[in-house]
């Protein structure tokens, strides 16, 4: 494996060559800068790399980092990669070197010895140039290109690729992004309630908006118990994009099991933490789970890591309850989880909410919750929770996921009311 060394004094023929070979990349790239559709724009990228390179065959192989192997994500003339899903693990092979070391590299003759992948032979491919594909210091994947005929690449030659492949990659990276956004905005989408329950004797209202800038990690959750008591979660994975939101998904669908099984929110958050600490050993997250009392008077909390919650009692303002704050879910040592209980009256509002609402990089964060309590009124939640966010929003649009869930426990037999508090269990078993 070698690369050639550049030369000096290029004739004026050559320098035009590479000046129109470079355009052509260019008009592709711009393109795909501006459109950003991800498979349009690789495909775009090698054919248009093919054609300004005379090449037989180019493609691109995108880094999956978790498995440290290199994906054929698009081909022309190679398209074979493509559909049979090839890898190629870092450090292997000839795309495997380029990634492992960060450099270009070229093939002046293909042998068994010097490729991993046997499409490369079995095609009769016998010389290949690829450089790695670098955007903001980090490494997206690898670009090559071949010919079915003996072929010395030049320096010049590699210089050109390598700065198709800088255009390239940082077109690729917003790509990355915006697919990363698109998917992680559909999993949250997906996984919060499409609708709150109906509870007598509790009015209930839920805002969630996905930040524009980190999004992925925040949920909210209310579902009933099979005791018929309503359970409400509301948690933040530590990070963002989609690897957040895949975790954020885990972990609702893990507690949901495990509410089948108790009806104890500390107990709900030890087996979250031990199955988290299995699968999941690298993740952190708060999350925070009140259970109601089937007359809706007491509500049963566990803390792990999340904000407090405010309670708002008839004749006072709101304020941040007094429940234990136990750690996080992902910290080394955990201990046994706690549970503080809270009186709700008749006229008493809850409300449970993530940072993203009341964190902002100009002032401390118990400003933002004092802020946030004096938004909170008796009145009724969907009113409640319209007024918050319009107190809390400022001027600019929220940078982190927001979630917010406002609670307000009323007579069931007086406005608002549709019902008697002691029907909740036959309701509960009805929905369930």
């Amino acid at each position: 494996m070698n690369c050639s060394d550049a030369t000096n004094g290029s004739p004026p023929a050559l320098e035009h060559d590479s000046a129109e070979k470079l355009r052509d990349i260019q008009l592709v790239t711009d393109v795909a800068l501006s459109l950003l559709r991800p498979q349009d724009l690789l495909v775009a990228l090698v054919e248009r790399v093919r054609a300004a390179f005379h090449a037989d065959t180019t493609a691109v192989l995108l880094l999956d980092q978790s498995a440290s192997q290199l994906v054929a994500t698009a081909a022309s003339g190679l398209e074979e990669e493509v559909l049979q899903g090839v890898r190629i693990p870092v450090g292997k092979g000839f795309a495997g070197l380029i990634a492992a070391e960060g450099r270009p590299v070229v093939l002046d003759a293909v042998t068994e010895d010097n490729v991993v992948n046997s499409i490369l032979l079995h095609k009769g491919v016998r010389s290949l140039m690829g450089v790695p594909l670098v955007a903001s210091g980090r490494l997206l994947g690898v670009l090559h290109v071949g010919t079915l005929h003996p072929r010395k690449f030049t320096a010049q030659d590699v210089e050109l690729l390598q700065l198709a492949a800088d255009r390239a990659a940082q077109a690729v990276l917003a790509m990355n992004a915006q697919v990363d956004r698109a998917a992680a905005t559909a999993l949250q989408q997906s996984l919060l309630p499409s609708a709150l329950p109906s509870v007598p004797g509790l009015q209930m209202a839920a805002r969630f908006v996905p930040g524009s800038g980190n999004i992925g990690g925040d949920w909210y959750d209310v579902f009933f118990l099979p005791s018929g008591q309503l359970c409400a979660v509301i948690g933040d994975v530590a990070g963002s994009g989609l690897k957040a939101a895949v975790i954020m998904g885990r972990l609702r669908s893990a507690l949901r099991a495990y509410a089948l099984e108790t009806n104890d929110p500390a107990d709900m958050i030890e087996r979250l933490e031990r199955k988290m600490r299995h699968f999941e050993p690298d993740a952190m997250a708060t999350v925070l789970v009140a259970v109601f009392s089937r007359e809706l008077d007491v509500v049963q909390v566990s803390n792990a890591g999340h904000l407090p919650p405010l309670v708002l009692v008839p004749g006072e303002p709101a304020a941040a309850a007094h429940v234990a704050a136990d750690p996080l879910i992902g910290v080394p040592d955990p201990y046994p989880r706690r549970v503080t209980t809270l009186d709700i009256p008749v006229g008493a509002m809850l409300c449970l909410y993530t940072d993203g609402l009341v964190e902002r990089r100009d002032r401390v964060i118990d400003d933002g919750i004092a802020r946030l309590a004096a938004a909170i009124s008796n009145v009724d939640p969907e009113w409640c929770c319209a007024t918050a966010m319009n107190a809390m929003a400022d001027v600019s649009p929220y940078g982190d996921d927001v979630a917010l869930l406002i609670f307000r426990r009323i007579r069931p037999d007086g406005p608002g009311g549709n019902g008697c508090a002691a029907d909740l269990l036959e309701l509960s078993a009805f929905c369930a």
